[in-house]
């Protein structure tokens, strides 16, 4: 399973492209207003960081604006992926912008129907939403199950990104459900990379070591 990082801030990109396990990048207009800088600057600037794919959201619900949207916004990067809500107008401008060659995310997807309905629409992703349904006593996780099921019972080529991971439990179901991609928040991967018994391990490795330095150290 790929992991994205959920985010527009350049400095949680940067750190996590350095521990060599980041395969893109997913970004909304919720993420990308709390940077506080000009949009382009910064998907330009994500571009620049991140190789694999980087999905970044048409915020029009009308098919013809979003479509408009869509082909400037692969102008910031070869790798820019256009999110699209799952909404009719969104499968409209979906079927249009991937028949141009441009690859399309459909997010908000809390149905394995609709997740069904957007890759015959031609979407590259469909993010359903994990955290969100279990906000509401459904099974997020599930959903992700049935529709890799879906996907692989019919030979569909369209990725699943498992999307509003709230922790690193999340996480690893995600993976055991057979998702494609993972894409999560900064403090989550913060919390998988941590655990109590690495720190005491690594803290009793260090001071074993400065013990057995001072034995074998020579007199002067």
């Amino acid at each position: 399973m790929q992991l994205y990082l959920d985010t527009a801030n350049i400095d949680e990109i940067r750190e996590v492209s350095e521990w060599g396990i980041l395969s893109g990048v997913t970004t909304n207009p919720s993420l990308l207003a709390r940077e506080g800088r000009d949009v382009k600057d910064v998907i330009e600037e994500i571009a620049e960081l991140v190789a694999g794919p980087i999905s970044v959201e048409a915020i029009s619900t009308r098919a013809e604006d979003m479509v408009a949207e869509g082909r400037e916004l692969v102008k910031l990067g070869d790798n820019v992926a256009v999110k699209i809500p799952m909404i009719p107008e969104g499968l409209k401008a979906v079927a249009r912008l991937s028949a141009e060659g441009i690859a399309c995310n459909v997010t908000l997807v809390f149905s394995s129907g609709q997740a069904l309905l957007a890759a015959r629409a031609g979407a590259a992703f469909v993010s359903p939403f994990v955290g969100r349904l279990d906000d509401i006593g459904a099974d997020g996780i599930g959903l992700v199950r049935d529709v890799v099921e879906v996907f692989a019972y019919h030979d569909i080529e369209t990725s699943v990104i498992a999307a509003s991971l709230r922790h690193p439990r999340h996480v690893m179901e995600s993976a055991l459900a057979g998702s494609d991609i993972a894409t999560v928040p900064y403090g989550v991967l913060e919390s998988m990379v941590a655990h109590p018994l690495t720190d005491s391990g690594l803290e009793r490795f260090l001071s074993d070591w400065e013990s057995l330095q001072r034995a074998v150290k020579p007199e002067i």
